[in-house]
């Protein structure tokens, strides 16, 4: 056992020359050289998220050598460059660029070491790994924008989130610390409940000077620096992912710009409708040149009942006991082991990498894998909705979760289960059966969708998404599907089927059908809320039928029988001649206006330029409405569909959503057109680190992360579960070399590899594959491919 965990180690660190010995007992990892060991450091480093910027080597034998860059092959590995490499040998002919000569040998060494253990017992604030491919900087403090800027900072661990404002108070700031899933208020007022702030220095004004902020993502820690006239400081902070709810601060500053030091601990509960949030504080100051500090939180929250002062003040301790230090190192191992399962490279464009990087950093910073997760559309770093849950959550979030963390993704539906009550009293209350789940869901269950909108103009519209936007009983549905196909979870089984037929019981409650026999869904809100009330949308209906079949799948008669009936006859507005699906009856009669002419850069919101009345009149399209079945439910629709009904309908889409562009640059790619893709691609993950819509101050549009996951994932790289396989079609862009992907399907941790020409699968057990039009393949190291627009198994 010995030597296989030993060789699978070298293996994980990219030794491929490993061997066991001739008596079996030893492995040989081949370590020839200094490159070879530095390898397997820097890897078993990063796995405990220590990026190479963070790393000190210390040696000898660094010199130049017949005018190569130097003698020592350690400097050959890629990863050493952002180290810091200081030699102690003598060197007569000269170090290379980028290492540090102090000479002095073995003593010199000693006193390195001894700096480094003094810098750790006195308290220094640690440095982040300043890789441009893992971080997000802000620079300056812009008021006009500072409040979206704090959002991209944000902290979160799945229960708390904090914004990422200056240490001192500034006019534009403006701190925040959200609880995940607990609210206040009641009815559309119903809002996430704030919670102590603690990433501020309360009393203290931020001076003239540079602010420099950079949030690490691989580590979720953002490091702070500020210079003046009058000297500098910095800190860091981190909301503990190892520790949900315990917050940590440790800042070197002038005396003018520190916290005053609490003598005790400070602890309040904060209730809420549900539940509350309980918080202890506490603050301790050593001068030492600068004022050296460190400042801990512990937050308890509670979705049932008021967390005590107490408990708050029980889980300081327990942060307080381990230390900083340790926090710290728990902390980066967390985000580093989530990043293990979840990272994702665009192999050819570095900035879309790090772009991504954000998104499912925030995807996995917003959900809790424990409990209940009430996901709201825009995270736990900003208000917006007030933290209201949408159909984001279950569509274009829960895939992410489901293909990496999946114990993130089961608390999703966790809250969906929870409020099944409340949905099944809803459609008694319209007379109906099963259950209808609200358009905005917060802590009963119960539907807090605003009723009305005050425009501009100061006059006030109708809101009648709550009372029409009915999709979302079959998307909480695809969910609950969607999570079991990827995790073949069995003991969610049981309980995905109470979801399916109750959700299946009300649409069949809900369909009227005609004399002639067909089967119809009248006065609905589909995605496209441009057009309201509309019948016979086709995203409602295409959902409505997959939703019947799935349960029928998994109901008795003679329910299944007349859910199988309803399936047939429900109509869905397809032209076998055109290859189009009507968005809705009478559709095609509207005034057949193309945005993309009229308002040639997109997104747009096109009631705004046009007026409601007109595009209420018009083939504009809000969203992606039929192009989603595409997406969602691909054997709903009819085989070549896909091609017509995208070059009808994109045109005449203004991406008034934000989570429009991310479908369509996953749609692109399946119908042969990766360029198109790429662009709206580019959209999708630029739309909060370039604040597209002015609105990021609000929060992340966590939905549009979700969805440039799936866009690669489903869309660049087809992606997609198949009953007991994978099934994998790559179609990428010219400029890209190819997608880096991890995946876990039902249990296995795999890696994928999709280029142009070839696919690899390295999994952590044998785990079924299949590529194109290749027959499924099963095993752990797997390669494809493509002769002749087909794909082959290769040895």
């Amino acid at each position: 056992m010995a030597v296989a965990l030993a060789l699978e180690a070298a293996r994980d660190a990219g030794l491929s020359e490993a061997k066991v010995t001739s008596d079996a007992k030893h492995v040989e990892i081949g370590l020839t050289d200094k490159a070879d060991s530095a390898r397997w450091v820097f890897a078993k480093l990063w796995r405990c998220g220590i990026g190479p910027g963070l790393v000190l080597i210390g040696g000898d034998e660094f010199g130049l050598l017949g005018g190569l860059r130097g003698s020592d092959s350690l400097l050959l590995v890629p990863a050493a460059a952002r180290a810091t490499v200081v030699s102690v040998g003598r060197e007569p002919d000269g170090v290379p660029e980028g290492v540090i000569p102090v000479g002095g040998g073995p003593a010199a060494f000693v006193a390195l070491l001894d700096d480094q253990i003094r810098r750790r017992e006195r308290g220094d604030v640690p440095r982040v790994d300043e890789d441009a491919a893992w971080t997000v900087t802000e620079t300056g403090v812009d008021p006009e924008h500072e409040r979206a800027h704090e959002v991209l900072l944000g902290l979160a661990d799945g229960r708390i989130g904090s914004n990422g404002p200056p240490l001192w108070t500034h006019a534009a700031a403006e701190p925040r610390v959200l609880a995940g899933g607990v609210y206040t208020g009641s009815g559309p007022e119903t809002t996430l409940i704030e919670a102590p702030v603690w990433q501020q220095v309360e009393g203290r004004v931020l001076p003239p000077g540079r602010l420099e902020r950079t949030l690490d993502l691989h580590t979720g820690v953002l490091r702070q620096v500020f210079v003046n006239g009058g000297g500098s400081a910095e800190a860091v902070l981190f909301s503990s992912l190892a520790r949900p709810g315990t917050v940590a601060l440790r800042l070197a500053v002038p005396g003018g710009l520190a916290p005053a030091e609490t003598a005790r601990p400070s602890a309040l509960s904060v209730e809420g409708t549900n539940g509350g949030v309980a918080a202890a504080i506490t603050t301790r100051r050593r001068a030492n040149g600068l004022a050296q500090g460190e400042r801990l939180g512990a937050y308890v929250t509670d979705t049932q009942r008021l967390p005590s002062p107490e408990e708050a003040l029980a889980a300081l301790a327990a942060a307080d006991g381990s230390g900083f230090e340790t926090l710290l190192a728990e902390h980066r191992a967390a985000w580093a082991s989530r990043w293990e399962a979840a990272d994702l490279v665009v192999d050819g464009d570095a900035e879309l990498t790090r772009a991504v990087r954000f998104a499912l950093f925030s995807l996995m910073a917003s959900v809790r894998d424990d409990g209940e997760a009430a996901v709201g559309a825009r995270g736990l770093a900003g208000p917006g909705y007030r933290g209201h849950v949408f159909w984001d959550a279950d569509v274009f979030v829960l895939p992410f979760l489901a293909a990496t963390h999946p114990p993130a993704a089961r608390a999703m539906l966790e809250y969906r289960l929870q409020r099944l009550p409340a949905a099944r009293a809803a459609a008694r209350e319209l007379n109906r059966d099963g259950a209808r789940f609200p358009w905005e869901s917060a802590s009963t269950g119960e539907d807090v969708t605003p009723r009305l909108a005050r425009l501009p103009e100061g006059h006030s519209v109708p809101i009648r998404t709550g009372e029409l936007e009915e999709h979302i009983t079959a998307d909480v549905a695809w969910a609950a599907a969607c999570y079991l196909d990827w995790t073949g979870d069995a003991s969610f089984e049981p309980r995905a089927r109470e979801l399916l037929l109750d959700t299946a019981r009300y649409w069949a409650s809900r369909i009227r059908v005609d004399g002639d026999g067909s089967a119809h869904i009248y006065g609905v809100i589909g995605p496209d809320e441009y057009h309201e009330p509309v019948d016979d949308n086709a995203f409602t209906n295409v959902m409505t039928r997959w939703n019947l079949r799935r349960a029928a799948g998994v109901a008795k008669e003679p329910e299944r029988g007349r859910w199988l009936q309803l399936v047939d006859a429900l109509v869905d507005g397809y032209d076998p001649r055109t290859g189009l699906y009507e968005e809705f009856a009478g559709f095609f009669a509207l005034e057949p206006l193309i945005i993309a002419e009229v308002a040639p850069r997109r997104p747009i919101v096109a009631d705004m330029l046009l007026g409601a009345e007109r595009v209420a009149g018009a083939q504009v399209v809000k969203q992606a409405d039929v192009l989603m079945l595409h997406h969602l439910v691909p054997g709903e629709v009819a085989p070549g569909s896909l091609q017509p009904n995208l070059a009808y309908y994109e045109p005449r889409t203004a991406h008034g959503s934000s989570l429009s562009p991310a479908i369509h640059a996953a749609l692109f790619p399946r119908a042969g057109r990766p360029e198109d893709g790429l662009a709206h691609l580019q959209l999708a993950a630029r739309l909060d680190l370039d604040d597209l819509t002015d609105t990021t101050a609000g929060g992340v549009h966590l939905g549009t992360m979700g969805g440039v996951w799936q866009a690669l994932v489903m869309g660049f790289a087809g992606v997609r579960p198949d009953g007991d396989a994978l099934a994998v079609d790559p179609r990428l862009p010219e400029a890209w070399n190819g997608l880096d992907v991890c995946l876990r399907f039902q249990g296995v941790p795999l890696r994928l590899r999709a280029e142009h020409e070839f696919v690899a699968v390295d999994a952590g057990a044998p785990v079924g594959i299949r590529v194109g039009d290749a027959p499924p393949a099963t095993g752990q190291r797997l390669r494809w491919a493509r002769k002749n627009d087909s794909w082959e198994v290769r040895p």
